[in-house]
């Protein structure tokens, strides 16, 4: 049975971004504002269904989706692409494939104790961030 992850996890930490930004051809201008966010993560995890909120000073970013179901993923806030994703469980680890013009593009949840973490891979860039859960 994989972990129920809802909850409000608050940022701690995250290595690589600027690389990881780079491979998906954003702006320096952009990479560097995105370098100094530190955002929050929300996600409410009932059954098969979620949603995953990114909140950030700068904008909001929402992911609602069922797992296992390939839906079409509008990356227009991000960097202005569109992928055929799918999310799904790999052991305990939420793993979300996006396919489309940047190889090797998804990202992995999973908790450690009270921490999420977030690995986001594209190309063969790798940015992880850290979470702490507060409520």
């Amino acid at each position: 049975m994989p972990p129920n992850l809802t909850g409000y996890y608050r940022f701690v930490s995250q290595e690589n971004m600027d690389n990881y930004l780079r491979a998906l051809d954003i702006n320096v201008v952009l990479r560097k504002l995105v370098c100094l966010l530190k955002p929050d993560k929300e996600i409410i995890h009932t059954g098969d269904h979620m949603v995953i909120r990114t909140i950030t000073s700068l904008r909001d970013y929402v992911m609602d989706f069922d797992v296992g179901v390939q839906f079409e993923e509008d990356l227009g806030p991000v960097d202005g692409r569109k992928c055929q994703t799918t999310v799904s469980w790999e052991g305990d680890q939420l793993m979300c494939e996006q396919l489309g013009e940047k190889r090797n593009r998804g990202w992995r949840h999973w908790l450690e104790g009270d921490q999420l973490h977030l690995r986001m891979t594209a190309e063969d860039e790798v940015c992880v961030q850290v979470f702490q859960k507060v409520k």
